[in-house]
């Protein structure tokens, strides 16, 4: 099968892309309404893109109807995120802070989970996260009528103590595991890994 991407409808489109480019990483971001509520959303279209300098890409979308959705609306007011990475035990909580709840409610009370201080921004973490990325906005480039890709720098990372080996400071694999995004409901372990042999020319 070939298909041209002009020649389907955008729903069509996102059907087979999230369910081909899989499994992708999903994160809670946080961010700070100008009433001072700490709203918290999922995204799984976000990426690290480089470690000199650590920058973080995350793509926002407008709401079928056209309106800003609360973590656009609130990185342009403060200009500074947080990205919570997702391991198993906040899995569920973090799929049900993809419910639509207004903006005066905080998802991070209503899902059960709880902030912690941040150090570079004026934006709280999720305490209960694995890690989180405390991220100022370098730039945000429009694609299109509704989307928005957001370029921000990283300042800051919080990791959980048992995760980081203090000797090389590389992640204990056996003590972090992410969840990650397949399509619509369905997300992904990733206790089952394999090593390959160097590659050789």
């Amino acid at each position: 099968m070939e298909l041209a991407l002009s020649e389907l409808s955008a729903k069509e489109r996102y059907r087979l892309l999230i369910g081909l480019v899989v499994p992708r990483p999903i994160a809670l971001i946080t961010t700070r309404s100008e009433d001072g509520v700490v709203n918290a959303a999922p995204f799984s279209f976000f990426n690290l893109m480089g470690e000199d300098p650590p920058i973080m890409v995350v793509s926002l979308e407008s709401r079928p109807d056209g309106s800003i959705k609360d973590t656009l609306r609130n990185i342009r007011w403060t200009g500074e995120f947080v990205v919570n990475l997702v391991d198993e035990a906040i899995a569920a909580a973090m799929h049900q802070a993809s419910a639509n709840y207004p903006p005066e409610v905080s998802e991070v009370s209503a899902v059960g989970l709880s902030l912690a201080p941040c150090r570079e921004v004026a934006i709280e973490r999720i305490a209960e996260a694995p890690a989180s990325l405390e991220c100022k906005v370098l730039q945000t480039v429009a694609i299109g009528p509704t989307r928005r890709i957001v370029i921000g720098k990283i300042f800051r990372l919080h990791v959980r103590d048992t995760l980081v080996d203090p000797a090389t400071k590389r992640i204990r694999e056996d003590a972090y595991h992410p969840v990650g995004r397949l399509y619509a409901n369905s997300y992904v372990k990733t206790r089952e890994r394999f090593t390959l042999p160097p590659a050789l020319p």
